[in-house]
């Protein structure tokens, strides 16, 4: 038998697939136009080349990093597990292939056209050089990085899936440990430093692939060597472990509870008395509603991020409520929840078809007397029942805190234009005129105390522009919130139909980010810049500097206004669109997905 059999295999097959040619193809040219949105932006707003290159080379490097840490969400945190679920690894380990061979087979294979996708992108990154302020040192330490993130996600992403079989569930738990390897050293090293009131020092921080990329664009001497050796020892235990536990964790646990009254059951689908109360109110008019909704642990994960944000508002107020910089930092914080969500919702979306087309429920459902509308409905329903009122909390607090990080980003913004009105001058002496100081007459007893200028505010002064500015914050937060309703409105409806089409739910997930957010970002983000540097340019060419003061105060809410009416207007197409494919196409896809063998052997009712 030659070495490693199912790498040879597994190799050779993905090598042939058009996934890993149109990975290359979208690579290089999502480089390419960013590269170019660059160039535009900057040639309208007349900066120089040297600093073009410094932040073309960063947005790059930073975005490539962002994906190759999320590779091991959507390539391998369900490679494993999905076998497992199929029953097919099992049949691997009755022959005289080991755990390396199907962990490593599996590895390489998921992850082909993740690299080949990043290695598409290095070129691009190498012409940052000839803009200047990028060494060659940098280029290829940061690259180094990028690869080693990579490798990093696509291990963790397979050691959960070894010990996994639920698909959402592995893809918390590869979310859960990425997580704790790019930021948990770096929070443990500034919570350090903030204790014993010295500099930050990175010692846990080297186990960080977000901290080898920081090391690796750094002038001088910095722990880029060490931070690389510690990952990749990392990463490598990582894989040794997924390779140990595979042959071990492929079989069903024995002495699992098989009645109702086991605590996994009653997790998962909640007491007695609540499965009676909710079959009795939905069975009879929704069953479709009923069906979704049994499932209750979703709901319970769901509800943490709210409280999570609430605490940490409350907390805010409580300790720091003057505290500029902890606003601003909520910014942030409130965007990685509202990723959290997109990436939830973008993976429950999908869940129920694609079990139902797997396990034949789905045939069943459509020879009941539902129509594909209802059936459709239901699970809309369902996803408002199970998930509108942490959701709205959750968007409640995110208001909250963009309102407050508004405000306080605004303190930073230039005050309203002021007018100074020459005060009289004085002479003490011919030839000698004082204006605006004191003024001492040499050799005399008589002192000359002569009034500062007068500054006069403009129109807005006073309580005004305070007013003004908590308006301009309350809007902003507002549109805020409403985008991000549409946002999720959108992946659940766009969810639905990638669950009927994709193979499998890492797939649809990944299917639905792409194109409900991250390729209406790119468009929506140079679309809108290239728009508000135009309407600068023109204020500044010809207006004064009143009106570039008023600009500079309601820039915000101009800039919020055209970013969140495109993103409604993006969303509202995506959920007309997918519902009439799902009310028009759902039965052919059901049956289109038989016809290709996608269906199990056996089908499997839920019973509850």
């Amino acid at each position: 038998m030659n070495f490693l059999p199912v790498v040879d295999r597994e190799l050779r097959v993905a090598a042939r697939k058009r996934g890993a040619f149109w990975t290359r193809i979208a690579g290089a040219g999502i480089g390419v136009l960013i590269g170019a949105g660059f160039l535009l932006l900057h040639s309208l707003e007349g900066r120089s080349g040297l600093r073009l290159g410094v932040m073309l080379f960063r947005t790059l490097v930073w975005l490539c990093l962002a994906a190759g840490l999320s590779a091991g969400l959507f390539l391998t945190s369900d490679c494993l597990s999905q076998e497992k679920r199929e029953g097919t690894l099992g049949l691997l380990f009755l022959t005289q292939l080991r755990g390396y061979d199907v962990a490593l087979g599996k590895l390489l294979a998921t992850s082909l056209r993740g690299f080949y996708g990043l290695l598409a992108v290095l070129p691009i990154l190498a012409l940052t050089q000839l803009l200047g302020g990028i060494t060659a040192s940098q280029y290829w330490q940061s690259s180094l990085a990028v690869l080693n993130g990579l490798f990093l996600s696509l291990v963790a992403g397979m050691l959960v899936s070894t010990v996994s079989r639920d698909s959402q569930k592995a893809l918390a738990g590869t979310l859960l440990l990425l997580l704790l390897l790019t930021f948990g050293g770096p929070l443990l090293d500034s919570v350090n430093a903030a204790r014993q009131s010295r500099a930050f020092h990175p010692f846990w921080s080297l186990s960080s692939p977000g901290f080898a990329l920081v090391a690796a664009g750094a002038w001088g001497r910095s722990p880029f060597w060490a931070a690389i050796a510690i990952n990749q020892a990392l990463g490598w235990g990582l894989l040794g472990l997924a390779c140990a536990l595979a042959p071990r964790t492929w079989r069903e646990r024995r002495g699992a509870p098989s009645s109702r009254r086991g605590w996994a059951f009653a997790w998962k689908f909640g007491g007695s008395r609540r499965r009676e109360r909710l079959r009795a109110k939905l069975l009879g008019p929704a069953p479709m509603t009923w069906l979704v909704c049994r499932e209750r642990w979703q709901a319970l994960g769901v509800w943490t991020l709210p409280i999570l944000a609430t605490g940490g508002i409350a907390g805010e107020l409580l300790l720091s409520r003057h505290s500029v910089g902890g606003w601003m930092m909520w910014g942030s914080l409130g965007q990685f929840f509202t990723l959290f969500l997109y990436l939830w919702a973008a993976s429950q979306a999908g869940r129920f078809f694609i079990e139902a087309r797997r396990n034949g429920l789905l045939e069943l459902l459509l020879a009941t007397p539902l129509s594909e509308r209802e059936i459709v409905m239901g699970q809309w329903r369902a996803f408002t029942r199970l998930f509108g009122l942490p959701v709205l909390l959750l968007l409640g607090m995110h208001a909250v805190g963009v309102t407050l990080s508004q405000l306080s980003f605004q303190r930073f913004a230039p005050g309203p234009p002021v007018r100074t009105v020459p005060s009289p001058s004085v002479t003490n002496r011919p030839g000698t005129v004082v204006s605006g100081q004191a003024a001492v007459v040499p050799h005399s007893t008589v002192t000359f105390s002569v009034a500062t200028s007068t500054i006069t505010p403009l129109a807005g002064s006073g309580r005004k522009p305070t007013i003004v500015r908590c308006i301009v914050a309350l809007l902003t937060a507002a549109l805020a919130a409403m985008s991000v309703l549409a946002n999720l409105a959108a992946l659940c409806w766009f969810g639905l139909w990638m669950g009927v089409t994709s193979k499998s739910a890492n797939q649809a997930t990944l299917r639905t980010l792409l194109f409900v957010q991250v390729i209406p970002w790119f468009v929506l983000a140079f679309g809108s810049g290239i728009g508000i540097s135009l309407l600068m340019a023109g204020v500044y060419m010809g207006g004064g500097s009143n009106s570039s003061a008023a600009m500079l105060l309601w820039m915000p809410l101009l800039s919020a206004s055209l970013n969140y009416g495109l993103t409604v207007a993006k969303d509202v197409g995506f959920i007309l669109w997918s519902r009439k494919r799902l009310y028009s196409s759902l039965r052919e896809r059901a049956a289109r997905a038989v016809a290709e063998g996608l269906k199990a052997p056996h089908i499997r009712m839920a019973r509850t």
